[in-house]
């Protein structure tokens, strides 16, 4: 099949991305995992989207991205999300694709303040503000008449003319180019050959490669795998953040995903304490509960070892002033479900793989080094974020560089197709690397208990030398079993998310082995 731009991916950013492209009347082909939009991490964003406040600046939100990255960010790219973002975020989240955030009495948007921000600056509705975005910008989407969505879909590798072009005279091009992707068809157990004019990689993080996580199953780092075997620059790979307070409820507990306790929460006015009902944060950092999250984590990791406890709490009920049951409907709603009442007991909660701050990277227009591939949102590193992401920014940047890789590709495609049809017949179909039906759901789920163990334990929150050799070593023994076990079997969603998930995890470890320095999220203990 042929399409003009294709978008792999269904968050806010590539979403944002099909619909700034199909405005302009070119037509695009937007995939989805799951069987709706729903499949991916925007939709479990509690907290909020950054916009701007009383006394607020572009200055003064540049400062506050630089203090929780560490000053490892990219100028431009700072300049331009907090000049750009709160405009473009007014256009369409306000105005073309309203977003109903939560309104004062008086009519005027409530603002809230989360860790290592000035002021009062973030937009939210609840604690559902990305869910409350997905059910707006889906609609919109299954309604445009240019955007033709795809469900029950997977990609399986990029396409280029450098990889896969039959022929002698692509062999002598200087210029390597991707042409869209292998893509897997788990509802017909087909694999379709999409080519495109442009791809947008809009394939979300890479926290389910650990043990603890509050993303969603979808989260194996496919983006950055592909991009990385297709020779697009992956940088920063080192930099995961992980959330300081995931839901706790015990070891017996190994969900595939822990439930996220907003740090709105905190924002709100909640303190951590320890088991004695101690506040600990003061003795930790300046700014308590409100300091960046790398700090609070490994805060809390520090708290836990010198208590020897499992967890630490959370206390709402004694310092938030909001009725917390409105103010957190579904924070209340999922402890509630589990016993505790947030409006009297205190959360127990510990940290968990949250936020991919590196990925494939990529200018202020969502260009990668690859011609013809863009990447959006979190596979993608703009350089934003640094050594640490600041709070409710993740959206922001996921919608601005939506729209600036929408705008930029709308100029481009609108002109002539970037490819000729000699390239584009020169593509061949799939072949099926192997007939043998050997696939065990139980070695599929032990290979995924050893990758998230190996990361938890040696590329986690706290890094040295020794344990980040040990997790190249046994990562790589089990890519190269993947690898054979991959030309042997018949392709299916599991082996893809696996063979991905294991080459994601290893791209993180050679990059935190590489990284000799504790920057942000990265913590080196030697």
């Amino acid at each position: 099949m042929k399409t003009e731009v294709l978008v792999i991916g269904s968050g806010i950013a590539g979403c944002i991305s099909a619909l700034t492209i199909a405005e302009k009347g070119i037509e695009v082909t937007l995939l989805t995992q799951g069987e709706d939009l729903f499949t991916g991490n925007t939709r479990l964003a509690q907290g909020g989207i950054v916009y701007t406040g009383t006394g607020d600046s572009p200055k003064l939100l540049e400062k506050d991205i630089y203090t929780a990255g560490w000053n490892y960010n990219n100028k431009r790219a700072v300049r331009a999300i907090s000049k750009n973002g709160p405009d473009i975020l007014k256009k369409l989240l306000l105005e073309k694709y309203p977003v109903p955030f939560h309104k004062e009495d008086d009519g005027e948007y409530s603002l809230t303040r989360e860790g290592g921000h000035a002021v009062p600056r973030i937009l939210y509705c609840a604690d559902h503000t990305g869910q409350s975005i997905m059910e707006i910008l889906s609609k919109s989407v299954a309604e445009h008449p240019y955007i033709n969505v795809c469900s029950s879909r997977t990609a399986i590798d990029l396409l280029t003319n450098h990889h896969h072009a039959m022929g002698t005279e692509f062999m002598y091009t200087l210029s390597n180019r991707c042409l869209g992707a292998y893509v897997y068809n788990e509802s017909k157990d087909v694999v379709e050959t999409l080519l495109a004019d442009h791809t947008v990689l809009a394939t979300g993080g890479l926290g389910q490669v650990y043990l603890h996580t509050t993303n969603t199953t979808g989260s194996i780092g496919s983006g950055v795998a592909m991009a990385n075997r297709a020779k697009a620059r992956v940088i920063n790979a080192e930099m995961v953040q992980f959330h300081p307070t995931a839901f706790y409820q015990g070891t017996r507990s190994r969900a595939t995903r822990r439930f996220l306790i907003s740090e709105a929460v905190r924002g709100e006015g909640a303190k951590l304490i320890n088991s004695s009902g101690e506040a600990f944060m003061h003795r930790y950092d300046p700014r308590a509960d409100l300091a960046p999250r790398d700090i609070v984590t490994r805060s809390i990791l520090e708290e836990m070892l010198k208590t020897e406890e499992e967890c630490v709490y959370l206390d709402a009920a004694n310092h938030v002033k909001h009725n917390l049951t409105t103010r957190f409907p579904t924070i209340y709603g999922r402890c509630l479900e589990t016993g505790l009442d947030i409006t009297k007991q205190p959360i127990p909660v510990v940290p968990a793989a949250h936020y991919f701050c590196g990925g494939i990277l990529v200018d202020e227009k969502g260009k990668t080094t690859l011609d013809g591939l863009y990447a959006v949102g979190e596979c993608s590193c703009t350089g934003v974020h640094g050594g640490n992401r600041l709070a409710s920014t993740s959206l922001l940047e996921g919608m601005l560089w939506g729209y600036t890789a929408g705008e930029d590709i709308g100029l481009r495609a609108s002109k002539k197709s970037a490819i000729s049809k000699k390239v584009l017949n020169a593509i061949p179909d799939w072949e099926s690397p192997g007939t043998n039906a050997n696939e065990d759901p139980a070695l599929i789920a032990q290979d995924w208990t050893f990758i998230r163990s190996v990361m938890w334990n040696y590329v986690g929150i706290t890094r040295s030398t020794a344990r980040l050799n040990r997790a190249i070593n046994d990562l790589q023994n089990l890519n190269r079993n993947l690898r054979s076990f991959y030309k042997e079997t018949p392709i299916s969603r599991p082996i893809i998310d696996l063979f991905h998930g294991c080459q994601s995890a290893m791209i993180v470890t050679i990059a935190a082995l590489r990284n000799k320095k504790s920057i942000g999220c990265h913590y080196r203990i030697d």
